[in-house]
């Protein structure tokens, strides 16, 4: 079973309960405020940097006020996304838990209005105080003990998110080895779909200091394997789209708090999900040009 923030009102949960033989309740189903969701339709957060003090500002930005725009926007949505991914840098700094408490009470306009929120995490992250905070996370049968690693399968896809945090605070990350082997195995059982797959740091291979050690080791297990369709990452502060040599493609997200170099855009992303391509829309939290950028990902063969 997969680990998740499940939705909290009385209505998805009764909607989700009927519908569990799906999967993760994916079928359209009516919200409090009559709304849809669209199970193709899913947000993708990172780097949010939520401090326990809501007025906490840095580099000219509060995340708190970031986080809540993005909640927002993605709550317009006429019909709802069936899930929202937030690939790591969940807290401030060094991942207290009032910072993990107030992340929390963030994240709950979202859960009310019926979307389960998944979560990894990233170097500012601290995974015991994570797990203390939110107790459903810690008490899920995670597939690896030690790192908050999951598969989501879904209709058109499987979803597979990676724990690069290898201790707080500290900026490179590490998967190792337990876990690409886990994420071996796991893809060779589940290789009738795509895969996505979603982690914290960036890839060390497009030569930016500070990303994944073992990108090498990731890569010679995702690269082979023709169902992995895209690499997600965060980490970088920044947008870029790209494909690597073997076609996997490579999505930087932005930040939703802030960034490092002025001018970048910070947001979250909208990912629709086609059968043989995702499509993909920069939604920033704040005016910029690049906001409603939208880019067609055409799966490789």
């Amino acid at each position: 079973m997969p680990i998740y923030l499940p939705p909290i009102t009385r209505r998805a949960f009764l909607a989700r309960t009927l519908t569990a033989a799906a999967g993760l309740a994916l079928a359209p189903r009516l919200m409090a405020d009559g709304k849809e969701t669209d199970g193709d339709f899913w947000a993708l957060f990172s780097d949010t940097h939520i401090a326990a003090n809501r007025e906490t500002y840095s580099y000219d930005i509060n995340m708190t006020d970031h986080l809540n725009l993005a909640s927002r926007d993605v709550m317009a949505f006429p019909k709802l996304p069936a899930g929202v991914f937030v690939t790591g840098d969940c807290a401030f700094e060094d991942g207290t838990t009032a910072d993990y408490g107030t992340f929390s009470d963030l994240l709950k306009p979202l859960r009310e209005d019926g979307m389960p929120v998944h979560l990894t995490l990233g170097n500012h992250d601290n995974r015991e105080r994570f797990w203390e905070v939110l107790t459903a996370e810690k008490t899920a049968n995670r597939p690896l003990a030690d790192k908050q690693a999951l598969l989501l399968p879904t209709p058109r896809a499987n979803w597979f998110m990676l724990d690069s945090l290898e201790r707080t605070h500290y900026t490179p990350g590490m998967l190792g080895k337990e876990q690409l082997d886990w994420l071996a195995a796991v893809l060779d059982q589940n290789s009738e779909k795509a895969a996505l797959v979603l982690v914290h740091h960036n890839p060390g291979l497009l030569g930016k200091v500070g990303g994944l050690q073992d990108t090498e080791a990731l890569f010679k297990v995702i690269r082979p394997r023709k169902q992995v369709k895209a690499c997600i990452y965060g980490h970088t502060h920044d947008w870029h789209v790209r494909q690597d040599d073997s076609g996997i493609h490579l999505i930087n997200l932005p930040p939703v708090s802030y960034v490092f170099e002025k001018g970048k855009p910070s947001g979250w992303v909208r990912a629709a999900m086609g059968d043989d391509h995702m499509q993909i829309e920069l939604r920033c939290v704040i005016k910029h040009p690049l906001n409603g950028e939208t880019k067609t990902l055409k799966w490789r063969a």
